[in-house]
């Protein structure tokens, strides 16, 4: 299994976690925020799941599905989570849309809700564009 894959693999993982949030008890607040920070519904939790499995089922296929996987998903997830510094809102729970632009923050609630989104999405990226490389 190349480490790709295991990469890909990790994310199924990770995104399952995620997917989860909501349903440990003690994790949210008594307004419905995930360690008091962000909302998570059902939307989400279903967005999260398909990630994961697109993960797993890259991983599991070959070296370039995870590749494929790596580099599409951290597009969006690292594209999600900028739009969520400048708008509050991302678009791939469709929030650019339904709402109205709350402005640039960077406040330290704004970035540690979009922390998650960048991080996954940039490494994701970053790894699907320049690990195990062939000419």
């Amino acid at each position: 299994m190349s480490q790709l894959q295991k990469i890909s693999i990790s994310y199924f993982v990770a995104l399952m976690i995620a997917a989860s949030i909501n349903y440990i008890p003690g994790l949210t607040d008594e307004n419905g925020l995930a360690f008091g920070i962000f909302a998570l519904d059902l939307y989400d939790d279903s967005l999260h799941v398909a990630s994961a499995l697109w993960a797993l089922i890259a991983g599991l296929m070959s070296r370039n599905a995870a590749r494929i996987f790596l580099v599409l998903f951290g597009a969006a997830y690292l594209g999600d989570g900028i739009f969520g510094f400048f708008t509050g809102y991302g678009f791939l729970d469709m929030g650019i849309f339904t709402n109205a632009s709350l402005g640039m923050e960077l406040s330290l609630g704004r970035s540690l809700a979009n922390l998650p989104h960048l991080a996954l999405g940039g490494f994701a990226l970053v790894s699907g564009l320049f690990i195990e490389r062939r000419a």
